[in-house]
């Protein structure tokens, strides 16, 4: 097993994380280079391990005009993010984290300011490098005299002769470099579905070379992925043909959608692993496109007990919202985990990230739907004699599963424990994952360890911080711990007042402050 058929994955749109967004401004490079935003992810990455993720995607780097797929030269980080060398020490801090890098390839097209390009711009089809693109005689959007074959009509973005030796030879290189500088563990594939197979076939041995276990994902969008999934090729595709289900299937309350689209996958791709997710850069944030918060919980169980590789898009597990029709920039927000605060979806993203990592039968199991309804549905994914049921609830009332067996069942979410062989009442809008002999972490322990990280690394000097209990019921300020029964039972009180409905914090509150009572007692 390769440490892709494991990967939990955190995907980071950096113009945009860096709030770099703006096109290049030569008159600034000195200046956003002393800043060096890219250097901010350091702080985040103690969180990022934390949460259960243990691989990177992070892309695209390299100096482009504006978006990053623009690429102005494949050896450059851009000096809108920082320098080689600022990368070069992030990608340091995520291999001392255990944390896998993955970064954007694009391959297909470069933008017009791409020094090569620029030489077939002054010197027109006569130029030495006239054949590294697809131009001929005419005129272009640009008045170039000449014409060239851009992306898809977009001209910014110019299409790339993959047919020549020398380009595969310039794009090879420049990969080498990457493995050898910033020691990468794979490669996103930016549009894979438009570049010719023999190509890829060609980067495959050269990618394998580096490491027998780098990672190739290639961006597809529809048709059958076996066409890039075959032997040689590519490790895995973007599953966009579950991507609508995973969120349409709520908002119609129809769960019949996304199983259809599991069973098709499984039929098709077998244990081919594609790469799933609920949103990312050039798609609507999953809190946007559901019409109801309650089903964000539903969602990500799905997506992080579905076969597949998972990848959660960042600021997405705190809610971050955005929808695709306000421009793409509103997808990719400027982003700092000193201005994060914890939620009851971060908790449940961090332990089904971590629970992915640590059951098997979630990224390696056999998929079995066991009920399927309108508007609830359960399956297994089992292998080794181990299964784990995946239970959602996207109705607004409490929805009865009857899942056979006989054994006892610890909630991956809750922590509670329940007899299988009787029938299991999921609450409206609500999410189970069943292991057996699985232990949950607490939240409470997860955000203590986070804070002590980033205190380390960022040299911050105030932690995380944990939810207050309503104005009306104030907590008293604790200043040492207690060694007591009351202590845990305080601090998993203290944890849940995130969490739990209005009508019942009242009663909550009033429990805490007995238990702080007896604290002082003590």
């Amino acid at each position: 097993m390769f440490w892709f058929d494991n990967a939990v994955i955190y995907h980071i749109y950096p113009f945009g994380y860096c709030g770099r967004l703006d096109a290049r401004d030569a008159s600034k490079q000195a200046a956003e280079n002393e800043k060096s935003p890219i250097l901010r992810i350091i702080k985040h990455i103690p969180v990022i391990k934390e949460m259960g993720f243990n691989a990177v995607y992070i892309g695209p780097m390299f100096e482009s005009v504006r978006h990053g797929y623009d690429t102005v030269d494949y050896t450059k980080i851009d000096p809108r993010l920082g320098t080689n060398e600022d990368f070069k020490f992030v990608c340091k801090e995520f291999k001392k984290h255990e944390i896998r890098i993955v970064l954007d390839g694009v391959f297909n097209h470069v933008g017009r300011d791409f020094w090569a390009f620029k030489d077939v711009r002054s010197n027109g089809l006569g130029s030495k490098y006239a054949n590294w693109f697809h131009v001929r005689g005419g005129n272009s959007n640009y008045n170039d005299g000449f014409y060239y074959e851009g992306w898809e009509g977009h001209y910014d973005l110019v299409k790339l002769n993959l047919y020549n030796p020398e380009v595969r030879t310039h794009l090879k290189d420049a990969i080498s470099g990457w493995a050898r500088e910033f020691d990468i563990d794979g490669l996103r594939l930016d549009v894979a579905y438009c570049l010719e197979l023999d190509f890829l076939r060609e980067l495959h041995s050269h990618c394998k070379a580096i490491k027998p276990d780098f990672w190739l994902m290639g961006e597809t969008l529809h048709g059958d992925y076996n066409k890039w999934l075959s032997p040689g090729i590519l490790d895995s595709v973007t599953n966009y043909q579950c991507y609508k289900g995973l969120y349409s299937s709520f908002n119609d309350l129809n769960m019949f959608e996304i199983a259809h689209s599991i069973d098709r996958m499984n039929g098709m791709y077998g244990k081919k692993q594609l790469y799933i997710f609920v949103d990312n850069h050039d798609v609507s944030r999953i809190a946007t496109a559901l019409n109801r918060a309650e089903h964000l919980a539903g969602v990500y169980t799905l997506l992080f007990t579905m076969p597949g590789v998972p990848g959660v898009y960042y600021g997405s597990e705190y809610g971050a919202t955005g929808g695709k029709r306000q421009g793409d920039d509103i997808l990719r927000p400027e982003f700092d985990i000193d201005d994060q605060n914890r939620t009851g979806l971060t908790e449940v993203i961090s332990k089904l990230a971590n629970a992915h990592a640590a059951l098997k039968p979630l990224h390696a199991g056999d998929y079995k739907q066991v009920v399927l309804q309108n508007q609830f549905y359960a399956f297994s994914r089992s292998c080794d004699g181990e299964t784990v049921y995946s239970l959602i609830n996207a109705g607004a009332s409490p929805a009865v599963f009857r899942l056979g067996g006989s054994e006892n069942y610890t909630d991956v979410l809750s922590g509670g424990v329940y007899d299988i062989s009787k029938e299991i009442v999921l609450p409206a809008y609500g999410a189970m994952v069943l292991a057996k002999n699985y232990k949950p972490d607490s939240g409470c322990k997860k955000k203590k360890a986070e804070a002590s990280k980033l205190a380390e690394i960022s040299k911050t000097p105030e932690p995380l911080k944990a939810p207050e209990p309503p104005k009306a019921h104030k907590t008293p300020k604790i200043t040492e711990p207690l060694q007591t029964a009351e202590t845990e039972a305080y601090s998993i009180i203290k944890c849940a007042l995130e969490d739990v409905p209005d009508k019942h914090k009242v009663k909550l509150a009033r429990v805490f402050e007995k238990l702080t009572e007896l604290y002082k007692e003590e």
